[in-house]
């Protein structure tokens, strides 16, 4: 099943460890996937490894809290050496950025790699990006590797940190997506002023399986596909403008309305003009013209 729902978290790991994870969704994904070898590289209260070792499966914890950094350290360095530096299913549940902060607060003192540190949700995203890869370089071939996570709300703006985090990952290795309902957390309690797009109350369980390839290829893989986007937004850009244009324009006109519609992302791109030439001669709805004029076709 896609969707899980676990109201109660088991006897397994500590209780009162704040963000924690019902042990019965681990259970189901050991269940599952049928790991023999197991690793959290984020154990926290060690919930995932209780519920592992409890069902056979060999598994390792590790955490920043225990001296382990994911964003500096080899997950396939610190695995026993039988495992041959990688495990059958590496799998985290980082934090969900600032929502809870955990080094300074849960344990220890505040620590400049923890990833509920991050000032900003970019860097949160290119931090456990970086950690997320360190997994899949500890994951053996076609193993199974991934995350839990759940989005939130700041400033009035939604950050979908779980769709977000896939744009750094190679698609050609994601399996599957599970919705969690989340169960027990503390904002549950709380009253709020009327939320016009309702409470996030649900987290989001992505698994990948590791191909051939070290982490250059997913680094290349990533790169290409966010290539493809940005060529794909600029088209649709384009699309959305030449519904106001006549059917025959210039150029210019092209990127006056471009320019109009679409100022953010003409600002992102420095030959953004280039762009515009480019995805004009690539839409099959139009044809050049010459001397910077181009026609509508019929179809």
């Amino acid at each position: 099943m896609s969707v899980l729902s676990f109201p109660e978290r088991g006897p397994w790991g500590n209780a009162r460890w704040r963000g924690n994870c019902s042990g019965h969704v681990y259970a189901h994904l050991f269940d599952l996937l049928k790991p023999r070898t197991f690793c959290d590289p984020m154990v926290g209260s060690g919930t995932s490894t209780d519920v592992a070792r409890e069902r056979g499966i060999d598994a390792v914890g590790l955490d920043l809290h225990s001296g382990f950094n994911a964003l500096r350290d080899r997950i396939s360095l610190a695995l026993p050496a039988h495992w041959n530096g990688a495990a059958d299913l590496c799998l985290s549940h980082p934090p969900y950025w600032d929502m809870v902060i955990y080094s300074g607060e849960v344990w220890g003192q505040a620590h400049p790699d923890d990833l509920s540190r991050c000032a900003s949700a970019d860097e949160f995203l290119e931090k456990l990006a970086l950690a997320l890869l360190n997994q899949r370089d500890a994951t053996r071939e076609h193993g199974v590797y991934g995350l839990i996570l759940g989005d939130l709300r700041r400033g009035g703006e939604y950050h979908a940190l779980a769709s977000d985090i896939q744009a750094y990952l190679p698609r050609r290795e994601r399996r599957a997506i599970l919705i969690k309902a989340q169960h027990g957390v503390q904002s549950a309690g709380r009253q709020y002023a009327p939320l016009r797009f309702g409470r996030v109350t649900h987290e989001t369980i992505v698994l990948y399986e590791r191909l051939k390839g070290d982490v250059y290829f997913a680094l290349g893989c990533a790169v290409a596909q966010q290539q493809t986007v940005s060529a794909g937004t600029w088209k649709a850009v384009l699309r959305l403008c030449l519904q106001q244009l006549p059917r025959t324009f210039t150029v210019q006109q092209a990127y006056a309305a471009v320019l109009n519609a679409a100022p953010e992302r003409v600002r992102e791109s420095q030959h953004w003009q280039a762009k515009i030439r480019q995805t004009l001669g690539r839409l099959p709805e139009v044809r050049g013209l010459g001397e910077g004029r181009w026609e509508l076709t019929a179809a």
